[in-house]
């Protein structure tokens, strides 16, 4: 055994997609995942079989039944394979601006104490591995709608901004609403760039929009494309939060993402941070997904109602400017369109 990878969060959507596509990279893959998804949004939600079907799957990964907020479970891991860690990729998290109100300290704690347990023991135990945190555009409150003029046709809105890609990561986390779950990751991003700038780590905070795929186990308060989706096939009821439905998401599908891990990996730097997420190619508001749901799979579903009320410090409108990252590894593209994304979900949801 000569390289080992621990992924947190490993039968999440994100986690899920690293060892399938890192599998042959690494001798073993630790994946440390104790299904809270469940706790947080019920049993259709449960990440169990998929860390079961991993164990299955791969002889190399190698399940661990832990929560991130305990440092002692945690020491155990690093402690038995420290001298071969090479790799450490944080997806575990809280995920929804409205289960973090319900419980701040549950959120608070998972998000980013969690985090700094993981980061401590990566300084301690394999100082010269990369760590890869999956942050969120989050981090960024409500500064977004702060910065758009108005402008929207039927179905979306679409903004002139002084950021005329996407937003950039020069866009401010200050003076501005983050939502609880945004204040935590707030809190985990800063922390993953500190121990890159303060220790001189190879940390990157990579801070995404919506991240999809057909995978997804998309549920009410997380996920909104596939748990979209799943209710037009399944002629569920849903619940638009504010903005007319008009509001616009860029989403990038996992194995994009996790190829933008990989680069980084192969050519880290300490505390860098990229905004990452479909871009302007790949941005798209709920009435338009309704719309071309519809047409791919000749419905006519409607059974939505629009809430007047958005999420606290949701966003209007948000596109990831990709510029930096691609400038830096030349060589990643975005592979999967977002029709090719929405086929792949309706897909799942028609077996």
């Amino acid at each position: 055994m000569t390289k080992v990878a621990i992924v947190t969060g490993s039968a999440g959507l994100v986690g899920s997609q690293c060892v399938k596509s890192m599998h042959e990279k690494y001798d073993k893959i630790i994946g440390i995942d104790n299904n809270m998804r469940e706790k947080f949004f019920g049993r259709e939600a449960s990440t169990a079989p998929v860390q079961k079907q991993l164990a299955s799957n791969y002889e190399n990964f190698i399940s661990k039944n832990v929560d991130i907020r305990n440092l002692e479970d945690l020491t155990a891991i690093f402690s038995e394979f420290f001298p071969y860690i090479e790799t450490i990729i944080h997806t575990a998290g809280q995920p929804s601006h409205d289960w973090a109100a319900k419980d701040p300290l549950l959120d608070f704690g998972v998000n980013c104490t969690g985090t700094v347990n993981l980061l401590e023991l990566y300084r301690k135990f394999c100082s010269g591995a990369s760590f890869v945190f999956t942050s969120t555009n989050k981090v960024y409150g409500d500064n977004p709608n702060k910065e758009l003029m108005m402008g929207c046709w039927d179905n979306g809105y679409r903004y002139l901004t002084t950021f005329a890609n996407g937003f950039n990561e020069h866009l401010s986390l200050d003076h501005c609403k983050h939502s609880v779950f945004g204040a935590s990751k707030v809190g985990a991003d800063i922390m993953v760039q500190e121990y890159g700038r303060y220790f001189g780590l190879n940390t990157v905070s990579f801070r995404c929009g919506c991240l999809t795929g057909e995978d997804h186990k998309g549920a009410e308060l997380h996920g909104f494309l596939s748990y979209l989706v799943k209710c037009i096939m399944q002629d569920r009821h849903y619940t638009i939060f504010g903005y007319e439905g008009k509001q616009v998401r860029d989403n990038i599908h996992s194995e994009d993402l996790v190829d933008a891990f990989l680069e980084y990996i192969e050519d880290p730097t300490p505390g860098a941070v990229y905004n990452m997420g479909g871009g302007v190619a790949n941005s798209i508001s709920i009435l338009e997904v309704i719309d071309k749901v519809n047409k791919m799979t000749g419905k006519n579903w409607n059974n939505y109602t629009v809430s007047d009320t958005p999420r606290e410090g949701d966003h209007k409108w948000y596109i990831s400017d990709l510029t930096k990252f691609k400038s830096r590894y030349p060589n990643w593209k975005i592979k999967h369109s977002i029709d090719d994304i929405l086929r792949k979900i309706i897909a799942n949801e028609s077996n």
